[in-house]
């Protein structure tokens, strides 16, 4: 997983060949730190079928502003530079998949 910033959010997302997915999350947040463990196990499941990165909503203001973070954990989904999929909340790893159009 990669953490991205302000200054790395448009090469590895929006500029991704492989659909990405981005997690915004922040570290003081409960359910953030219960869907950790899914993010990483999704992961690694679906390696190679898409890229999945982390945005610290604290650290990144801007990109959390700029994508109307309103709550997190919040997950969205980009392919060929376009936000397609979004979901708010903690989610299963099958959701993940649905979520991100990808079979594990």
């Amino acid at each position: 997983m990669l953490n991205v910033t302000v200054d790395t959010f448009e090469k590895e997302v929006l500029q991704s060949e492989l659909p990405v997915v981005v997690d915004f999350w922040a570290t003081w947040c409960g359910p953030c730190k219960m869907f950790g463990p899914i993010l990483e196990d999704f992961a690694k499941s679906a390696e190679g079928k898409v890229k999945v990165c982390k945005v610290d909503i604290d650290e990144q203001m801007p990109l959390a502003r700029q994508y109307d973070i309103m709550s997190v954990p919040t997950v969205l989904v980009f392919k060929n530079g376009m936000l397609v999929n979004s979901s708010v909340g903690v989610i299963t790893k099958a959701q993940l998949a649905e979520l991100a159009d990808v079979a594990l």
